[in-house]
């Protein structure tokens, strides 16, 4: 079989409740759910961050965000550092097996040129490097709600690292006209490809077009324009994967989806200047938003389809991670994992092969917050339900497989469960910290320092 070709899409702030094929019931996402339909559905998929920055850092590299150099939200003015280049991304491993690449979309690893996306092996790509921008005028304005003095906007639309202007046009549109024309550019060009493409959507500002809006205009404004933002993505999915059928691409390219963490509840959300926590946003009834360790901040939806590759119709249940699509990848690639550093595993055993899911410890990590999943059990330190609020709790632990809300805390129940992984959890911090504090090394790239 030829070596297939490789599709990302990435949402933004998109909870676990936000995809009809999870349990979704006042919006629809009829090509996600195809994508699951035709491939792999993931019940555990989690994010390696309930942030953007490091998420994206984890899924790119293959590593744990502070492994990658990026462990919180990344500056967005013009000089703001990033992801160090000597850090080898899916891209850069990717093009040296032959691969075309491309990216349309969000990318917020750094601004500052040695983090840009064609240091990190982007052949090609478009769209805007901060955290945040207007979806029409494509500025990046975020602080100017808080008090005290406002954050100067600056525009954030690029091509291939050159500043270009559409005003006017509507962001996750211009996200999938670009990704289909680099569809269209490396089917001519004959080599196999790896596309990224991560929407912006559904994170704020929440900027919809009006047909979207009157597909749910039954919907109260915040869950409104928060389906209408989600409709636009799917849409815009549902566009590229009939282009790569009409390509006669579509069986052998194999596309993954997820989302980079829970759903926002700032109070930016609003546009109308109110300080109140927006809740638009569905969990599923998980525990916790974005910023949170508790399930809500970091389960996401995740879909893994390649129909020349995989089965269809599966519904996996084992704990899984962005950081597990790099060693995927390149083994589906015919590329060799094992020669870079990564924290992930090969899912390929378990997704195409039938074999039992990955059995390991998975660890987070956010400011004072840390936590850890093992089979069922899921253990958070200093558990924040809001960012810069006290901790809800120093310690918690639940059984994921009957209490997956995280509603029962079973410590005094298991102390010795509650012990042993709480000994297992700080210890991994610590070595987290103590590296985080020196240079480490990368296994093909020599020494990387911290943004």
């Amino acid at each position: 079989m030829p070596r297939p070709n490789f599709i990302i899409f990435l949402t933004d702030d998109q909870g676990y409740g936000d995809l009809s094929c999870l349990g979704a019931g006042d919006l629809r996402t009829p090509h996600f759910d195809a994508l699951a339909a035709r491939g792999a559905l993931f019940t555990n998929w989690y994010s390696n961050s309930p942030v953007c920055s490091p998420s994206r850092a984890a899924l790119l590299t293959g590593r744990y965000p502070a492994h990658a150099g990026v462990r919180c939200i990344l500056a967005g003015h013009r000089t703001a550092t990033g992801l160090p280049p000597e850090v080898p991304t899916l891209a850069t491993a990717l093009k040296r097996l032959g691969y075309q690449t491309f990216m349309a979309g969000k990318w917020h690893l750094g601004l500052q040129e040695a983090s840009r996306p064609h240091r990190h092996g982007f052949e090609h790509w478009f769209g805007f490097l901060a955290g945040c921008i207007d979806y029409y005028s494509h500025i990046f304005y975020w602080g100017m709600n808080q008090p005290g003095p406002g954050v100067n906007p600056t525009h954030d639309l690029w091509e291939d690292g050159r500043e270009i202007w559409r005003n006017g046009e509507y962001f996750t549109e211009a996200v999938t006209r670009k990704a289909l024309e680099y569809l269209r550019q490396a089917q001519a060009a004959g080599a196999p490809f790896f596309l990224y493409v991560p929407y912006n959507a559904p994170h704020y500002p929440m900027h919809a077009p009006a047909p979207y809006m009157q597909r749910f205009a039954h919907l109260p404004w915040p869950r409104q324009v928060m389906a209408a933002m989600i409709a636009a993505v799917d849409d815009g999915v549902g566009l590229i994967t009939a282009e790569l059928k009409r390509l006669g691409l579509a069986e052998n390219t194999c596309i993954f989806f997820t989302s980079d963490n829970g759903p926002s509840r700032e109070s930016r959300n609003w546009l109308d200047g109110t300080l109140e926590n927006y809740y638009g946003g569905s969990t599923g009834r998980l525990k916790g938003h974005k910023f949170s360790l508790y399930e809500g901040g970091i389960r996401v939806p995740g879909i893994l389809c390649w129909p020349a590759g995989i089965r269809a119709g599966q519904v996996l249940h084992a704990p899984c991670a962005s950081m597990d699509i790099f060693p995927t990848f390149l083994q589906a690639a015919g590329g060799d994992s094992t020669a870079y550093e990564t924290d992930g595993l090969n899912l390929l055993p378990y997704v195409a092969e039938g074999k039992t899911g990955p059995g390991r410890e998975i660890f987070w990590e956010m400011g004072g917050q840390t936590a850890l999943r093992r089979d069922n059990w899921k253990l958070v330190l200093n558990g924040q339900l809001v960012e810069h609020a006290e901790a809800a709790e120093p310690i918690s632990l639940c059984d994921l497989a009957t209490d997956p809300g995280e509603t029962l805390n079973c410590c005094a129940s298991h102390p010795r469960i509650a012990a042993e992984l709480k000994a297992r959890a700080e210890n991994w911090r610590q070595d987290i910290e103590a590296q985080w504090n020196h240079p480490f090394r990368s296994v093909d790239h020599g020494t990387v320092t911290h943004p």
